[in-house]
């Protein structure tokens, strides 16, 4: 059996990423979200507030039970959050702390409990996917939080790689940017004002154009990649529209 654990599962990518692994029969998804969406037999629903710190830590035992069966364990770290799109300076500080906690630090627990409790299963593959943004690379308005947190996360990756390779584990740790998907998130950003985004009109049309990718196409292009990996290793933070 491969197991699967998602992050985020109850809507958006995370749940099409769900639904297309779950049609195949010999993978078991663990969904780690506030809310269950998804009814399969071989669906187990963990819920989880990844703002609520205190709740993370106290279960994190729960997100990564034993697996001796396993014929390879993936984490994907899909749970993520843009907050309030608003200048700084506008902001109050504690949206800060709230996308931080969801976007780096749960996510951060969530690959080191994983590390720590699968590193020894040196005979299957192991994989841990983090979905994170192309705002990452480059400065976007009002998101400089979304912005700062998924260039961590980026970072966090490649770091984690290194000390991997280094231990000789054979886990593979990748960041992922899926692109710009038809999700509640963008639904959010087009509600923001041309002073508080000033993409605001371009991300509106990117809608309007029927540009957006739908989170299922995307899905399956990155399940895809996570079962037919490469035979030459490349980057640690990639876009989805280099690998597919």
């Amino acid at each position: 059996m491969h197991y699967y654990i998602i992050t985020g599962a109850s809507r958006g990518l995370g749940k099409a990423l769900a639904d297309e692994l779950l049609q195949q029969p010999d993978n078991m998804v663990t969904g780690v979200s506030r809310h269950a969406t998804i009814r399969h037999e071989r669906y187990r629903h963990q819920p989880l507030d990844l703002s609520d710190m205190l709740a993370v830590q106290n279960n994190l035992f729960k997100v990564f039970p034993p697996c001796p069966d396993a014929a390879s364990i993936t984490l994907i770290n899909n749970a993520g959050v843009l907050g309030e799109v608003k200048y700084m300076g506008e902001l109050p500080n504690e949206h800060f702390e709230f996308v931080f906690d969801v976007n780096v630090i749960a996510l951060a627990m969530l690959m080191n409990t994983f590390l720590a409790t699968y590193q020894q299963q040196t005979t299957i593959p192991r994989t841990i996917l983090n979905i994170s943004s192309g705002a990452a690379q480059r400065p976007v308005d009002g998101w400089a939080a979304y912005c700062a947190s998924k260039a961590a996360l980026d970072s966090l990756s490649a770091v984690a790689q290194k000390e991997q390779d280094l231990r000789g584990t054979g886990i593979r740790i990748r960041s992922l940017a899926p692109g710009v998907l038809d999700t509640a998130m963008q639904e959010h950003i087009r509600t923001a004002t041309q002073e508080q985004f000033s993409e605001a009109e371009r991300f509106a049309e990117l809608k309007h154009s029927g540009e957006l990718v739908t989170p299922t196409k995307a899905a399956s292009q990155i399940i895809s990649w996570l079962q037919h990996p490469p035979t030459t290793e490349g980057t640690i933070v990639v876009r989805l529209t280099d690998i597919c």
